[in-house]
Parts: structure tokens; sequence; C-alpha cells
């Protein structure tokens, strides 16, 4: 049976739960960029059949994601016309705002209790669609597209340069790296 060194309230598990994905988002985000950098720009460019097609169609199509969805639950911030907007056109513009952009995810989430993680939140899509769901869910959702995506990308840096050049983002990884899992 799993101990825990210190007794945690309901409130501190379910608002840790979404502070860990947010700086694991941080992490796996500035692992997967570094890995980028190691492409030329013909690679980085090269359409290679992700849904977004090259890495720098699907690092874009990642930021435009979080963007979209942060204007949604805080009402502020860039709203880009389609989901398949080129913020930016190179990977050296484009890692500092990711940066920035994971830090603002980190903010956004360091600010929620329990209470508002289980409220419901009204959005409209990038089509005009209105829903309603509880926050947690969207933040479920946010922080998968992010895994789903860094996926396709590692998976194109793999098959670029080999799978040595393709780092691991395996939370886990994260969790022993940030002191969160421990040996013995």
């Amino acid at each position: 049976m799993p101990t825990s060194p210190l007794p945690e309230t309901l409130e501190q598990l379910v608002t840790r739960r979404y502070r860990i994905f947010a700086a694991y988002n941080a992490w796996a985000n500035q692992r997967l960029l570094a890995a980028a950098s190691q492409l030329s720009d013909a690679q980085y460019r090269a359409a290679r059949g992700a849904f977004f097609g090259s890495v720098h169609g699907t690092l874009n199509h990642l930021l435009v994601g979080d963007r979209l969805w942060m204007r949604r639950l805080t009402g502020s911030g860039m709203e880009p016309a389609g989901l398949d907007t080129i913020l930016f056109e190179t990977l050296a513009e484009l890692a500092p705002a990711r940066t920035a952009e994971d830090a603002r995810i980190a903010a956004y989430v360091d600010g929620l209790d329990a209470a508002t993680l289980a409220a419901e939140h009204s959005y409209v899509t990038v089509n005009g669609t209105r829903f309603t769901q509880v926050l947690a869910t969207i933040l479920d959702h946010v922080f998968n597209h992010q895994t789903h995506h860094r996926g396709q990308v590692h998976c194109l840096i793999s098959g670029l340069l080999g799978n040595d050049a393709a780092p691991s983002l395996d939370l886990v990884a994260f969790q022993r790296e940030s002191g969160s899992a421990r040996q013995g």
C-alpha cells in the first residue's frame, strides 16, 4: 500500500495534480524544443505525414492550442484564427513564446482551487459552437492535447535524427527528475 510522507487534504491533492501537469508540460516542451533545435531548417519544415505536417507545423499548433484554451479560460491573450495558424516562422522565435505560454499556464493553474476546478466553464470553439463543461475536464484535455502532439513531434525527430536524438518525455521521468518519485 502506498504511503504518503505528509497527509494531504483532498483540496491539496486535486490542485497539486494540475500544478504537476503544468510543470511537466513545461519540462517536456523544453526537452522537445532542445531536440528540435538539432534539426536542420529543411528537416524542421519537412512534411512528414503528421497531422500538422512537420515539426514546424506541429510545434506551432501546440502553441496555437494553448493560446486558444487560455483565451477561453481567462478571457485574455491572443486568439489565433485557426488551428493550423503559423505563429512563428522559426524555432528561435517560437521557443521563447512557448516558454512564456508554459509560464502563463502554470500561473493560471497555480491560482485555482478545488471548487473552481469542479465548476462548469463555458467557451466558444473556433467554429462558433458553445460548450459548457467542468473546468478540470478542460484542463485534462489541454494537457492531454499537449502530450498527443508532443508524441507526434517526438516521432518525427526520431525518424529524422534517430531514437537517441529524441529525449524521454515520460511523465515518470519528470517525476523522478523533479523529486516526486524516489528510489527505495
